[in-house]
């Protein structure tokens, strides 16, 4: 089988990098030009431990428990392993010390510098050092005998000596290699070995091939060489058994040879053809670690097939490894003795590898034992004494003797039933969002777009400091963390901590109310005995925490507590955001590394419920949840290990979508992104580029990345697929409008037009593309996404494209459109007759006492009619609302409020809220399914602040998002409504004036109190509107001409304005009797009737002359429909 090359991942910065083993192999240790040596676990190990040395480690070495390092501060250090505590300063050189190695016991250390000379020193008493001088020029490499009787060593000055350590004399020299003058200008940097076991041969790297020389007698027997290698040999290592070598070339070859047969056993070619300048082979299996001089790090599996078995256990074992930190390795309660890490610790058996053919049953017996640890299901019969393992295989390493490596173990086949299908996956830990590892010194707690939290725990402090953004909010805050706090999270109103139980201290949830108005800005509570805080978190006005005792404890933000309920499963995360809280648990076990997430929404306002209900949640495969949180809009997000970024899509069902792969925008395998928000409008992932790791370090201050979303549709390259793309993008990030409107709160408006309008765009690019393709019935499905509007235009296009079948089916399409339409407003009118049926006779005077009452009553009973479509129809109790205005459709927000009067409007009949209110009528293109085009235009309503505060049942609703005041537009729009719609209410009147008359008592008080008097802007529209409909023939809407209006007035000159001011101001001081004419004018259906009269009595000649044609057009399509 050949070996198995896994992808490289970043180590070090570039420059020159070394790797070797620990005793054991558990672990691989790198240093770099960036002065770090790093301890990884394997290769997938994203938070190694590190050490800084220096300013460049040239060289490392490990041996019982002892790590020495060759620094650029001309010293070679020791350090204790894996604490990595500094335990001295073995010797000194004038210059760089080049390469340090340790000899078979590990008692001594050699070095070599660049100012020619080597040492020999004792580990455990530095005074006992040897030095050994000879060589010419830099000394590169270094290789103790076995025996430790020799020491090689190879130099710039083109010679490899061979030293005998006793007496420091040079017992062979070879000059066999190309002379240089510093190691940054050698071609190679010959690091020689000598054979692992008796030390028979001295193999050295030269040019390309390896030579190797006979112990004592110093003579060339044999080299070894292969037709691929093409450039200069750079390293050479021994397997441990002795019978392979394995070299690295200058550019990115690895080549391992049988000495023996002197056969090339496996090629390998680096990925991007880089120097290998560090290559380690693992003390127990065919593994080999290698480094680049651009410090990156790889592994070859498999090499020669060595024990195939056993590094197939190894590597079971350390998927379990990979998440000890992030998933639980204790839980072994349901999933059996695969889910316990420490069931038999790997180390121990690799420690345990003995060179000794006496000891073939235990080998037998641990191979066996490594077998059942992958397959077995808990069975006590097929269980090993473990201590047996360790006290029966820790034995001597023999000089001559290889055949009882570990290659050669006889691994039989076990002879019990074993179980072989998917293997459960340990289950993911509880943490907290966008937060780094417990373990960490110095750590995130969190990281959100309110602030920053980190928590520094080492021996001089262990505190929290707390950053906010926008120091508007609260000023910096430095505070102690005597209880060991281990989360926290932060929103605009609190700081919330909280830590697990100690033996003599219970689990604690602290928060810092620092937006309260009292003097008391803290409280904490203590958890129940044996019930630990696992998560938390804030929204606006409650917090949440999460236990073990699978419950979950509301509290109000000023520490009263609220409901508890159960968890289905154990908390793996949780986030809040205003009145939203998500919640992702356990829902089973997963299988074969993938996890089995549940997560549930709930809405805890004044209507609690539960949006998703313990749905699954979708994950990549063999990925776990990663990052948890809300947009800023409120709409819920997560992250999972493997990069891909979910939203849920509320218009569909509330399933989740994906909307991002942050592993695209990764430069390199072992590169990711730590994710802190997430933003709709302006669309933005907020993020923070980790090179090496998965999470970033509190210093220096990490900058924050802001990546694009795209989503995962086919065929983006081409035209079609990128508009379709588009579309379905700017849809899925503009549902939080709809949301916001569906509970009340309040955004802006022009955002959800241009949505609307950009959506159109591209739908309309998309059949211009079908129809140029010949796909018609494309063209049709492409059709049905339209407002009417936009149907109307794309009949047009399809006519001009001279596609008349295609024109029939849009016009069909847009009948069947306005047949929806007309049954909608059939529906609404019927309910609504049947609602004033209802409540005839009923008295509604608004008086201190009656208006919660009539808010609760009037409210509940208007609310569904204002959320759903009303259509302009004919009916007279229409006639206050104005043809010109949008719909009130589901996906614009109305606030609720118009069943509610001031006290000071007498009697009213609270119904009547359609026909006097601000709230604009429907225009007759807008349709119930779909977003209007350029002819709609919302004006939200408020609701009277004295209602808000009688009413204390019904609290205003909270908005996460800062309110934005109503538009100047959308005001002037509700100042012209009602003159606006004066022709249509003729016509109303007209139709039936038996109701209209009786409906006048009801409305005309409402009506005199709210008419407002004429402004200058309003009286110079009058006049002016004859010449904005002539310029702009294409203006349907009220609010097209306001606003074209607004600009001409606005260019007049300050005495102009002033003037027309006046005008109004002298009109309004006008008598009283013409005033009252007006209002009743305005509210009676006598007066409408007069004014109708008046209209109609004008000659047909006179008109003529007044209206232009375009007006009279204009006239008679309102007329029409």
């Amino acid at each position: 089988m050949p070996a198995t090359q896994k992808p490289m991942r970043y180590g070090h910065t570039e420059g020159h990098t070394d790797v070797c083993f620990d005793d054991s192999g558990s672990f691989i240790v790198t240093c770099g030009s960036d002065g770090d040596v790093r301890m990884w676990e394997d290769l997938d190990d994203d938070d190694p431990k590190s050490i800084n040395v220096g300013e460049k480690a040239f060289s490392c070495a490990l041996k019982n428990g002892k790590l020495v390092t060759a620094v650029s501060n001309n010293t070679v250090q020791v350090y204790t392993f894996p604490e990595g505590v500094p335990d001295g300063i073995l010797t000194r050189f004038t210059t760089n010390a080049n390469h340090v190695v340790f000899n078979r016991d590990g008692t001594k250390i050699a070095a070599g510098s660049s100012d020619f000379l080597v040492k020999v020193v004792d580990v455990m008493d530095n005074s006992q050092q040897q030095a050994f001088r000879g060589h010419d020029a830099p000394v590169l490499s270094l290789s103790f005998d076995p025996k430790d009787i020799f020491l090689a060593s190879s130099s710039c000055d083109g010679t490899v000596r061979v030293w005998n350590v006793s007496d420091q004399t040079c017992a062979i020299s070879w000059p066999v290699l190309q002379k240089c003058n510093d190691v940054v200008n050698a071609r190679s940097i010959c690091r020689l070995a000598w054979q692992p076991g008796a030390g028979k041969l001295l193999a050295v790297p030269v040019e390309k091939s390896v030579k190797l020389y006979k112990r004592e007698t110093w003579t060339n027997p044999f080299d070894l060489s292969d037709s691929s290698i093409s450039q200069t040999l750079n390293i050479v290592t021994w397997s441990p058994c002795g019978q392979y070598l394995a070299a690295g070339t200058i550019n990115g070859l690895i080549v391992v040879w049988n000495v023996e047969t002197k056969d090339c056993m496996e090629r390998v070619k680096h990925e991007k053809g880089y120097a290998v300048c560090g290559l380690a082979w693992h003390p127990t299996c065919g593994r080999i670690c290698y480094t680049d001089v651009e410090g990156n790090l790889g592994i070859l599996e498999n090499v020669c097939d060595l024990s195939s078995k056993v590094s197939s256990s190894k590597v079971s074992s350390r998927v379990e490894k990979d998440y000890n930190d992030l998933f639980d390795g204790d839980d072994t309660s349901s999933a059996g003795d695969f889910l316990n890490d420490n069931a038999v610790e790997m180390p121990s058996f690799s420690k345990g590898i003995i060179n000794d053919e006496d000891e073939d049953d235990d080998l037998v017996l641990a191979a066996d034992r490594l077998r059942r640890r992958s397959h077995v299901l808990g069975d006590d019969e097929n269980s090993a004494d473990a201590t047996m393992l360790n006290t029966g295989l820790h034995k001597e390493e023999g000089e001559d003797d290889q055949a009882g490596s570990i290659h050669n173990l006889p691994l039989t086949k076990s002879q019990r039933p074993f179980y072989d299908g998917p293997m459960p996956t340990p289950r993911q830990k509880p943490f907290q969002p966008s937060s780094t590892p417990l373990h960490l010194t110095h750590r995130f707690m969190v990281w959100n777009s309110v602030g920053i939290i980190r928590c520094y725990n080492d021996d001089q402090d262990s505190a929290i400091d707390v950053e906010f953004h926008d120091t508007s909010i609260h000023h910096a805050t430095h505070l102690s963390n005597a209880f060991n706090y281990t989360m926290g999270t932060l929103s605009h109103e609190a700081v919330l901590l909280a830590c697990e139980s100690t033996d003599e201290l219970a689990s604690k949830l602290h928060c810092l109310h620092f937006s309260s108005w009292d003097s008391s800005k803290e409280w904490i509570v203590d958890m129940p005995q044996s019930e630990d805080i696992e998560a938390i978190c804030l929204g606006q006005g409650w917090a949440a925490a999460a236990t073990t005792a699978l419950l979950l404890r509301l509290f109000t933000i000023g520490g009263v507590q609220k409901e508890i309920f159960c968890l289905p499963g154990p908390v793996v995360s949780m986030a809040g955001h205003g009145e939203q809280l998500c919640i992702v648990y356990h829902r089973g076990t997963g299988f074969d590394g993938d996890q089995c997430l549940g997560v549930q929404l709930l809405e805890l306002g004044q209507k609690k419920k539960q949006v998703l209900h313990g749905d699954p949640l979708p994950l990549t495969r063999k990925s776990y949840l990663a990052w948890l949180g809300f947009s800023a809009e409120g709409t819920p997000c997560y992250v999972d290990s493997e990069g891909c970024v979910r939203m849920l899509n509320r218009g569909l069902g509330n399933t989740w979508t994906p909307v991002c792969n942050i592993r695209e925008h990764c430069k390199g395998k072992s590169d990711h992104y730590w994710v802190v928000g997430i933003h709709e409008h302006p669309q933005q992932l907020r993020c923070i580029p980790c090179k090496g790791s998965r999470f970033p370090p509190t210093l220096p201050r990490p900058a924050v990345a802001i990546l694009s979303f795209k989503l995962p549709y086919c065929q983006t390259a081409t035209e079609k697929g990128q508009m379709e793309e588009q579309f379905w993008h700017s849809v899925l990030f503009h549902n939080y409008l709809d949301y916001l409107a569906k509970n009340g709160y309040e955004y802006e408006e022009s955002t959800k037009n241009q949505a609307v309008k950009e959506q159109q765009e591209l739908l309309m690019k998309m059949l211009a593309l079908s129809c140029k393709l010949e796909r018609e019935f494309r063209c049709a499905e492409l059709a049905s996404l339209m407002t009417q509007n936009a149907v109307n235009l794309a009949i047009k296009y399809a006519s001009r494209s001279r596609k008349l079948i295609l024109a029939q089916k849009l016009s069909e399409l847009a009948a069947e459109k306005a047949a929806e339409l007309a049954e909608t407003q059939t529906e609404e009118e019927k309910e609504e007759d049947f609602r004033k049926k209802l409540n005839a006779g009923y008295s509604h005077t608004t008086t201190e006492w009656s208006q919660p009452r009539a808010r609760n009553q009037v409210e509940e009973d208007t609310e569904e009619r204002e959320e759903t479509v009303p259509e302009e129809r004919p009916e007279p109790h229409n006639h206050g609302q104005n043809l010109f205005q949008s719909a009130n459709s589901p996906d614009i927000p109305a606030l609720k409020s118009g069943a509610v009067f001031s006290s000071s409007q007498g009697r009213v009949n609270p119904f009547k809220v359609l026909v006097n209110s601000k709230e604009p009528a429907v225009s007759v293109n807008s349709t119930r399914s779909t977003n209007i085009l350029d002819n709609m235009n919302k004006s939200s309503r408020k609701p009277i602040p004295l209602n808000r505060a009688a009413n204390n049942e019904k609290s205003p609703v909270i908005k996460p998002l800062v309110p934005k005041p109503k538009s100047k537009q959308a005001s002037a729009a509700s100042y012209f409504q009602k003159r606006a719609s004066q022709g249509d209410k003729t016509e109303e009147v007209k139709e039936n004036p038996k109701n209209s008359s009786s409906e006048t008592p009801a409305a005309c008080p409402q009506n005199s109190e709210n008419q407002r008097p004429k402004t200058g802007f309003q009286m110079w529209l009058e006049e002016n509107r004859s010449h904005i409909l002539c310029d702009n023939p294409d203006f349907s809407d009220e609010a097209d001409i306001i606003k074209e209006g607004m600009i001409r007035f606005r260019v007049l000159s300050a005495e102009e304005r002033k003037a027309w001011t006046n005008k109004a101001k002298g009109e309004l001081a006008s008598d009283g009797a013409e005033a009252k004419k007006r209002k009743r004018e305005i509210c009676g259906a006598e007066n409408l009737e007069e004014a109708a009269k008046e209209n109609l009595g004008l000659s047909k000649k006179q008109k003529a002359s007044d209206l232009s044609a375009n007006q009279k057009l204009s006239a008679f399509a309102f007329k029409q429909e």
